[in-house]
């Protein structure tokens, strides 16, 4: 991992304090139906921003407009309102192409080539001198998990899912980016897979790097990113830290519906127990999980049961909890 960090490092110290996203009511309308006479908004007056060396996570459900957020960003799709900028420069502005990578949600490369040609092809396109791209494939390919196997000699078509998501992460870094976009990179990974991928957005977050990425994998969001946003139906509703947006409360001080509390004890009647402690765990006569409620009914209840209560401290809610509650405020339960 020293050699590839050495090959992928940047210092973000070179850069001016700037925003690398930015973008001001953006909005796009697709044309749908037979004659193109149906309008689609996927995207409704977008703005946000995201500093340099930012893992920056956006969420929502199918359809929500992520993808078409990250499109238009990239210059891939235009959009029909607003402006933004990319790096300073504006929306499709082919100066910048060079400074950005791209992992897409369902990558597709030319099936014929090995993985190790795919990573040849793309640094051509971006014009990388092959001394220097002779040492940062073998680097890639360590990083993404594919330098220890035969895959980098195996052609594509014989790549499984998770294979073809790796070596898309590789080609994503190639040109050593200042700026990378991931389209649900955790997809198609196995637990060791998304673990890897994890800490490799880690690592470019701890090199000054810039990420911007979509998931449904919430817990891994929750873990990389330095602030979320959430995204229905095409709007963005919301926008911060996971400590501006999780309090301990997120249901408001005067709300009990999502407090909840991690408790543990012993004794007591196991099925009065579960009405408190949905996720309730046993270990001999002991129990632990998350009580939801005011814990003065709780601690009454525990003195009528006989019960000993060991610990209970108030717990965080989960960006899950958090996503699931903007969902059910706005009325929205799928997807369609």
């Amino acid at each position: 991992m020293t050699v590839t960090t050495e090959i992928l490092d940047r210092s973000v110290s070179t850069h001016p304090i700037e925003s690398a996203i930015e973008t001001y009511q953006l909005g796009k309308v697709y044309r749908t139906g037979f004659w193109l006479n149906r309008k689609v908004e996927s995207l409704k007056e977008c703005t946000l921003q995201v500093q340099r060396g930012e893992t920056f996570g956006l969420l929502g459900l199918n359809g929500a407009g992520k993808t078409t957020l990250l499109k238009t960003l990239l210059g891939i799709v235009k959009p029909t309102a607003g402006r933004g900028l990319l790096l300073g420069k504006p929306l499709g502005d082919r100066s910048i192409k060079q400074r950005i990578g791209y992992l897409p949600e369902n990558p597709y490369f030319y099936d014929f080539l090995t993985g190790w040609e795919l990573l040849e092809y793309t640094a051509g396109l971006f014009e990388i001198p092959r001394s220097i791209y002779k040492q940062r494939i073998p680097a890639l390919l360590e990083l993404v998990g594919l330098a220890q196997s035969a895959a980098k000699k195996k052609q594509l078509r014989q790549y499984s899912k998770g294979m073809v998501q790796r070596v898309g992460m590789a080609q994503a870094l190639i040109n050593d980016p200042e700026l990378v976009f991931l389209d649900e990179p955790m997809s198609g990974l196995d637990p060791l897979g998304r673990k890897q991928m994890r800490e490799i957005i880690i690592s470019l977050g701890d090199q000054g790097k810039t990420i911007f990425f979509n998931s449904h994998v919430l817990a891994e969001v929750e873990q990389i990113c330095n602030r979320v946003g959430i995204l229905a139906q095409g709007e963005l509703i919301c926008c911060g830290t996971l400590a501006e947006l999780l309090p301990n409360d997120i249901g408001g001080a005067s709300s009990t519906q999502h407090r909840y509390y991690d408790v543990s004890g012993r004794g007591g009647n196991p099925d009065v127990l579960s009405r408190w402690i949905p996720n309730i765990t046993y270990d001999d006569n002991s129990w632990s999980g998350q009580m939801h409620g005011e814990p003065q009914e709780f601690l009454a209840t525990l003195r009528l049961l006989d019960a000993d209560l060991l610990s209970l401290k108030q717990g965080r809610a989960s960006l899950e909890d958090f996503f699931m509650q903007q969902m059910e405020l706005r009325g929205i339960r799928s997807s369609s």
